[in-house]
């Protein structure tokens, strides 16, 4: 097909009050319309206008899931309500329940809300429960962003327990969470974990990709094969790239704390935006090894702040000053005075509107945490987490601020 055959796309928007959009569309019509061509580039057609100028740049990085060899979505329960809760204990009483005989289906099925599909079958899960360690399986859970749960670890009950990456995590180790793709009105996300996590961690569907794999304990002839060793969870083909970059191979950790990094730059973000909301996201490697181990140490900050383990992350900062029920009721930021309220009296202060507006991925995570526990009071445990999150968040901030000023 010659070009002046090809068809053509055009495009055209409209903003505004419902009112004035019907006033635009009244007077007039496709004739009158500003229509926008659209440049469509080969695999990409989309119905909007998009800058793919960089694409031939951006497309000589290495794409994430070229780097890690082994990774999967994060876990799909279909039944949160029995699977997953704020405390551990719950978890077991709810399990306790599910594996009392006294106990009918119905009655199973009415409190916590479940039923069977044409792929789960309740009679057949609560049998093979019966025969599971309850506590063995209670794990802790990567919920949301700096919101650790709990959850029941068991292909009888989860939809998608991904077993095959997920296993990996359960050992000491630390995965990247992020997603292949994000809508136009959700911001880039990723973060760390030492977790198993959901699907929705960060964005509607989040992949994870751990650092380290470990021996397969279901099939006995690998575990022997590795003698229980971990392995770096890289490609054949990017470890190769690896041993190139410089005089001295970086160590796994080196590696998996650059590409942090390079996640959490705001100029990659800003500059490859239009990538990182319809593709897994690709990573630039610096020849400059300083610059290379200058980024890999800051990622290395971003991941200690991120899973709370930072030493600063102690020292007084956020204050909960007044007494009360700690009871979380409604969720106000009060700008004026920095102040996040959980009820009419109680609030944390000293909380910058940068912080409070602070997003990853689908969530803005300072509001998102107290809002999911609505209703519920608040634990010690959970005020001192908040004001750590907070403290993170500003200290992620400033570091973010150091990444720019690193040329990738």
């Amino acid at each position: 097909m010659t070009d002046s055959k090809k068809p053509k796309v055009f495009y055209a928007d409209l903003w505004g009050t419902r009112e004035k959009k019907y006033d635009v569309l009244m007077k007039n019509d496709i004739e009158t319309t500003k229509w926008e061509e659209l440049k469509h580039t080969a695999p990409y057609y989309f119905f909007i206008p998009k800058d793919f100028s960089l694409l031939k740049e951006y497309e000589k990085f290495w794409k994430i899931t070229d780097i890690f060899k082994e990774y999967s979505s994060g876990i799909q329960t279909k039944r949160d309500k029995l699977a997953i809760s704020f405390d551990r204990d719950t978890i077991r009483k709810n399990f306790l329940m599910f594996q009392n005989i006294n106990f009918s289906d119905e009655i199973i099925e009415k409190t916590f809300k479940i039923s069977s599909t044409y792929e789960w079958h309740l009679k057949k899960a609560r049998e093979e429960i019966n025969k599971e360690n309850i506590d063995k399986n209670i794990k802790n859970y990567f919920y949301r962003p700096f919101d650790i749960r709990w959850i029941y670890y068991s292909d009888a009950i989860l939809a998608r327990p991904f077993i095959r990456v997920m296993q990996h995590l359960l050992n000491k180790n630390i995965g990247i969470c992020t997603s292949r793709k994000f809508p136009e009105t959700i911001s880039f996300g990723t973060m760390i974990t030492r977790l198993i996590g959901d699907i929705h961690s960060v964005a509607d569907q989040t992949y994870f990709f751990p650092l380290y794999l470990y021996p397969d304990k279901t099939r006995k002839e690998i575990f022997e094969q590795n003698r229980g060793e971990r392995i770096p969870n890289f490609t054949d083909k990017f470890q190769q790239f690896a041993k190139t970059l410089f005089k001295t191979v970086p160590s796994p950790e080196e590696i998996f704390y650059y590409i942090y990094a390079v996640l959490y730059s705001p100029t990659y973000r800003k500059r490859y935006e239009e990538f990182l909301k319809i593709d897994f996201p690709r990573i630039p490697f610096t020849k400059n090894y300083k610059h290379f181990k200058k980024l890999s140490e800051l990622g290395k900050e971003l991941a200690d702040l991120h899973l709370l383990k930072h030493s600063a992350l102690n020292e007084a900062y956020i204050g909960f000053p007044v007494s009360g029920t700690n009871k979380v009721e409604n969720v106000k930021y009060d700008e004026t005075n920095k102040r996040v309220y959980i009820n009419k009296s109680q609030y944390f202060d000293n909380i910058s509107k940068e912080v409070w507006e602070y997003h990853i991925g689908a969530y803005q995570v300072m509001a998102k945490y107290l809002k999911d526990r609505k209703k519920r009071k608040l634990s010690l445990d959970e005020i001192n987490h908040y004001m750590k999150v907070a403290k993170s968040i500003k200290m992620t901030i400033k570091t973010q601020k150091q990444i720019e000023k690193i040329r990738l």
